[in-house]
């Protein structure tokens, strides 16, 4: 059995904004559970329920109770402060 995941992405392939933080998650070593948001603003119900907008990437870390951070940068420089060396 895997290790559960703390944290849960939400993306979109293509979103170069989505790429730059899972660059980071892999530079990391991070494990983490990835979900696909819809093309569709309008359809991107959950991920506005987690974060209250409908932009993507988004990041959830149960662990360090970040329950729907959005902003690539933002998320960057948390997983740095967190799991960085």
């Amino acid at each position: 059995m895997g290790v559960m995941s703390n944290i849960t992405l939400y993306e979109l392939p293509g979103c170069p904004y989505c790429a730059k933080v899972i660059d980071k998650l892999d530079e990391l070593g991070l494990e983490y559970d990835s979900i696909e948001v819809p093309r569709a603003h309008g359809e991107r119900t959950e991920v506005e329920e987690v974060s209250g907008q409908t932009g993507v990437p988004v990041i959830i870390d149960e662990e360090h109770d970040v329950h729907g951070m959005p902003e690539s940068d933002d998320i960057v420089a948390f997983l740095e402060e967190t799991y960085g060396a």
